[in-house]
C-alpha cells in the first residue's frame, strides 16, 4: 500500500501548513524553502545538536534556534545566501560569500568546542590517555622486545575475545575494590584495544 499523497507532501515540506483557500494539495516545487519549523532542531530537546549537514541548513538551524546573531535567506535553496543581524532591517542584507568548507569547519569547530565539554569528555579522554601511557612501562610489557602479553593473545586469534571479556569483567567489578576510577580507566582501556583489534583505526 502506497503512502497517502497528502501525507508524502506534508513530510517533502518540511511540515508547512496549508492556507485555506488555496488549492490542495499544493505543488512541491523542485528547490523546496523549508519553514522555521523546520530548521527549529532542539524544539523537544534544548541540548540537541545541529543535525544538518548542508551548509546552508546548517546555518538555517544555527539562525531560527537564535544560537548565532544572523537571520539567513535564500531564494534559491541555498546556491545565493543572503544574511542580516537580527533586529536590523531586512532591506540592508548582506551577500554571503563563505564557502562551503568554510562552513563545514564552522560546523566542526562547534562540534568539537561544544559537545564533548558538557560532560567533561575532554577530561575524561585526557585521564584515560596518561592510564594508558603508564601500561606501556607496566609489568606487561618485555623491555627485551617489547612484546606485550597481548600480542601473543593476538598471534593465536583470541585479541577481540579477550579486550571484549576484560571490558566486561572490570565493568562488573565497578568500585567493588574500591578502585572505581581505575575500574572505569581499566574498561575504557580495553574498549580501545578492541576497537584497534576490530580494525577501526585501520586507514587502509
Amino acid at each position: 500500500m502506497s503512502k497517502d499523497k497528502d501525507l508524502e507532501w506534508i513530510e517533502k515540506s518540511g511540515g508547512y501548513e496549508w492556507t485555506p483557500g488555496s488549492p490542495w494539495p499544493p505543488q512541491v516545487p523542485d528547490e523546496l524553502e523549508h519553514s522555521d519549523y523546520y530548521y527549529d532542531y532542539n524544539r523537544n530537546d534544548p541540548d540537541r545538536e545541529n543535525p544538518f549537514t548542508e551548509s546552508f541548513d546548517y546555518l538555517m538551524g544555527e539562525s531560527v534556534t537564535g544560537k548565532t546573531p544572523w537571520i539567513y535567506e535564500s531564494p534559491d535553496g541555498g546556491k545565493t545566501v543572503y544574511r542580516y543581524e537580527r533586529g536590523t532591517d531586512p532591506l540592508k542584507r548582506e551577500l554571503v560569500e563563505i564557502p562551503m568548507a568554510d562552513v563545514d569547519d564552522q560546523r566542526a569547530h562547534h562540534f568539537s568546542t561544544n559537545t564533548s565539554k558538557k560532560y567533561q569528555e575532554d577530561i575524561g579522554l585526557k585521564d584515560l590517555g596518561e592510564y594508558v601511557d603508564t601500561t606501556y612501562g607496566g609489568h606487561y610489557t618485555s623491555n627485551d622486545n617489547n612484546v606485550q602479553t597481548l600480542d601473543i593473545i593476538e598471534s593465536v586469534g583470541d585479541a577481540k575475545s579477550f579486550c571484549r571479556s576484560n571490558a566486561i569483567k572490570y565493568l562488573t567489578r565497578y568500585d567493588k575494590k574500591g578502585q572505581a576510577k581505575r575500574d572505569i580507566l581499566k574498561a575504557a582501556h580495553y574498549c580501545l584495544l578492541l576497537y584497534y583489534f576490530d580494525g577501526h583505526t585501520n586507514t587502509n
